[in-house]
């Protein structure tokens, strides 16, 4: 039995961009830019995606501020409409805060032990069984170690990584978790390449670990991973959820995926994901991919620079109707 959970948020909606104008910081950053809010009109295709591909998930739950998609159809019994007052502490809300969104997802109502999240730009493009999820109720994931290198700006994702890695270390010695757990850690699953890379940082530099990898695609999560996390710190995942807007010092949901890694609760697994931001040099590339099918998963990155977004929108919309043309049961 797994669940599919997704964030959502309509940055048209008046109301919603009132709200945030409230409580929205008088710089303008990575956290809090429009194009983070922006909406793309890809929704009935992640939902079409997900019937067409994946048709064994037990339940959607759809996160949102409290808009919903004007296509969304409520009735499916497969969606769950989740306010964010239906699973955040009140005293935190209103919150435009993706890592505080993303560490209280198991408190969702009804949500499965094992579940899948989804950011609402990462897309299925191909049948996908259940074992590319989980495998004997372990979620899959590359657990290959990948030390953090940071590139230009660090920005606030940056620092929850550096964060994430923190804790990962206070709670979890390296030496140790290879004795237990080497086979996951260098599996003949990944590429020798990043075997070679794995094998190197243990030997080289057995005390601590030096990072994991950012997929920036669907993660595969136990829910009791989320509230063991939580039992071992909950005062930075407290201030976490505290903050409207994305921090520096915030944990993400990272943490969690791994915290899972670094204590072997995992299976390995090589995902097949492509990300790029869509702009006026990748949307070609965009498009072949999706309409070609190449790859079981893509994340749609929005360009940090200035685009003609209308245009881009819908170049990527019509590349997504050529493989999903027929609506989904989601949708009235």
């Amino acid at each position: 039995m797994i669940d599919f959970v997704v964030l959502w948020v309509d940055g048209n909606d008046p109301a919603w961009q009132n709200e945030k104008a409230k409580y929205s910081p008088q710089k303008t950053d990575d956290s809090n830019s429009p194009n983070r809010y922006r909406d793309w009109g890809l929704m009935p295709y992640w939902f079409r995606a997900v019937e067409k591909f994946t048709p064994w998930v037990r339940k959607i739950h759809f996160v949102t501020w409290g808009h919903i998609p004007a296509f969304l159809n409520t009735d499916n019994p497969k969606i769950n409409i989740v306010r964010h007052e239906d699973y955040m502490p009140k005293d935190v809300l209103p919150t435009f805060s993706s890592h505080a969104l993303e560490v209280n997802l198991h408190r969702i109502p009804d949500l499965a032990e094992n579940f899948v999240y989804f950011n609402d730009d990462m897309f299925i493009l191909r049948p996908m069984p259940e074992t590319a999820f989980f495998k004997d109720n372990l979620p899959c994931t590359y657990g290959g170690e990948v030390p953090m290198s940071f590139i230009n700006e660090v920005g606030i994702w940056q620092h929850a990584a550096v964060n994430n890695m923190g804790i990962i270390n206070k709670h979890f010695d390296k030496r140790t978790q290879y004795a237990l757990h080497k086979s996951k850690y260098i599996s003949k699953t990944y590429r020798w390449q990043d075997n070679i890379r794995s094998a190197l940082l243990w030997k080289l530099f057995p005390n601590f670990f030096y990072g994991f990898q950012n997929l920036h695609a669907p993660a595969a999560y136990c829910k009791s991973t989320f509230e063991e996390v939580w039992s071992k710190e909950p005062e930075i995942l407290n201030s976490t959820t505290a903050n409207r807007f994305r921090q520096a010092s915030d944990l993400n949901q990272w943490i969690m995926l791994w915290w899972q890694v670094a204590s072997g609760n995992f299976a390995p697994y090589n995902t097949d994901n492509f990300v790029s931001c869509a702009d006026e040099h990748t949307v070609g590339l965009l498009c072949d991919i999706i309409e070609n099918q190449e790859h079981d998963m893509i994340c749609i990155n929005d360009p940090e620079s200035p685009v003609d977004f209308d245009r881009l929108s819908e170049t990527v919309r019509n590349a997504f109707q050529k493989i999903l043309p027929e609506k989904s049961s989601f949708e009235k």
